[in-house]
């Protein structure tokens, strides 16, 4: 059938769009929370389809509540922005609310405007944004008057309603962890520097490089990607003094590991690797990876809470920062250990 009638669609265009009944519609867009996911998600795509303007609105108008907000992010398959994704949903359904997302492809200001439209006709009470670009939180802060907004892993300098794991302080584990080995030369793998969190970790490896009196050498760029990360351990195997790297994700981490078995350089033995998240497949790697854990139910119930707060008229309130976790694994040592492989 078309997606489309001539005259202004009613619930049961909706329900037969959606494949359900016109009483499951009516539930869904009245947050009723017996409503499946899979289900919920079909509906609020036939009403965007449609463009039927449901009687949340209506109720909204009335009673100043929907019982919905919206998540904007980015089709991103890094494990860090889907962790966070999932964790916001699930805060968000314990907390009452049911979570409408958008996806986008990548945080444009076009996009990203076209994004909080589509939300705002939906009328949620808030948005959740989870994206590291500085794009994405200038545009948000100067859509924010009406709608209360939370930044997730954003620059959490530059809003008040921010939440985030530290990462500088997440960092600072990491880089003083191989101090405390006896590493003097710690190369660190940055992330893409238009991300907050990237900016971040290059900090905190930084300053405690400093603190510990060793002089940082200039970091190598990377994408997130183990790809990238490859290239950058393929550089760094070049450089004999360099017996430690910090890597900004675990995925630029574990091809940092593959480059240095390739130029024969044996981990920790040679070279010890750190990474950050704690991805699943971490404690599986050969060595098993010493990462820092960032605790992302956490960071989705914060997040949640901050918008509830915001929703029911607070406004005193400070970006709020969840303390990361060193997980020791095999993949660090002190410092030659053994020299088999560069002797």
């Amino acid at each position: 059938m078309s997606d489309t009638v001539s005259r202004a669609p009613v619930m049961q265009d909706v329900a037969r769009l959606a494949g359900v009944s016109h009483q499951t519609v009516s539930r869904v867009i009245n947050g009723a929370s017996s409503i499946r996911p899979e289900t919920r998600d079909r509906v609020l795509q036939a009403i965007e389809r449609l463009g039927y303007r449901p009687n949340t609105a209506a109720r909204a108008l009335v009673s100043g509540r929907s019982g919905t907000i919206g998540i904007i992010t980015t089709a991103s398959t890094l494990f860090g922005p889907t962790s966070v994704h999932r964790t916001v949903n699930t805060a968000a359904r314990e907390a009452g609310f049911f979570a409408s997302s958008v996806s986008l492809a990548e945080m444009t200001r076009e996009g990203f405007d076209a994004a909080v439209d589509h939300l705002d006709r939906l009328a949620v009470e808030g948005i959740v944004v989870i994206a590291g670009h500085d794009e994405a939180l200038e545009v948000a802060r100067s859509r924010s008057a009406r709608l209360p907004f939370v930044i997730v892993e954003g620059d959490l300098t530059r809003a008040r309603r921010t939440v985030g794991v530290d990462n500088v302080a997440g960092a600072r584990l990491a880089t003083r962890h191989l101090i405390d080995l006896g590493h003097v030369e710690v190369a660190h793998v940055t992330g893409p520097l238009d991300w907050a969190e990237a900016r971040a970790r290059a900090e905190g490896w930084r300053a405690e490089m400093v603190a510990a009196g060793h002089r940082p050498m200039e970091p190598v760029a990377g994408d997130w990607s183990a790809e990238s990360g490859y290239r950058a351990g393929l550089e760094l195997a070049e450089k004999p003094d360099v017996t430690a790297v910090f890597a900004a994700n675990d995925q630029m981490a574990i091809g940092v590991l593959r480059a240095l078995h390739e130029a024969g350089r044996a981990v920790p033995d040679d070279v010890s690797v750190v990474g950050f998240d704690d991805v699943p497949e971490a404690e599986y790697l050969i060595p098993p990876l010493t990462t820092v854990r960032q605790d992302f139910s956490a960071i989705g119930r914060e997040a949640i809470a901050m918008l509830t707060a915001a929703i029911s008229g607070e406004t005193d309130q400070v970006p709020s920062l969840i303390d990361p976790q060193l997980i020791v694994r095999a993949s660090t040592a002190p410092p030659g250990r053994t020299r088999s492989s560069t002797t």
